[in-house]
């Protein structure tokens, strides 16, 4: 074989093989009830803040605490050892990144908001 050969089957090696890797880390939204079969690997869920339910932030421990519900209906206590998101509260949609306890307990090391859109409001002045 030539080197150029060689060299193009060792490129096209290593572009498989990074390709490999990419799909099998490719994360995939789950459920609470996936997060906890998956336990302790990390996983993204989204959903909705559970307004119903209290919200705690505990300034000495920077501990959120409060209840989510998934693509399913199903709640989770939510634990984020952060400081709370400006306008939490008026998020439509919540995408959690953590841990799930294997109880009902998720631990999110990431949150990610879709708060409402400032265009809704005039959407609806103009249909009127």
């Amino acid at each position: 074989m030539k080197r150029n050969h060689i060299i193009a089957l060792v490129v096209i090696a290593l572009l498989v093989g990074a390709l490999m890797v990419t799909i099998q880390d490719a994360s995939t939204y789950a459920t609470f009830e996936m997060a906890e079969k998956k336990s302790p690997e990390t996983v993204t869920v989204v959903g909705q803040l559970d307004l119903d339910q209290p919200i705690t932030f505990n300034a000495q421990t920077s501990m959120l605490r409060f209840t989510a519900v998934d693509k399913d209906g199903e709640r989770s206590v939510v634990y984020f050892n952060q400081p709370k998101p400006t306008d939490f509260e008026r998020s439509e949609e919540i995408t959690l990144t953590g841990l799930s306890s294997g109880d009902t307990a998720f631990f999110a090391q990431d949150i990610l908001m879709k708060c409402p859109s400032k265009y809704a409001d005039e959407a609806k002045l103009s249909a009127e």
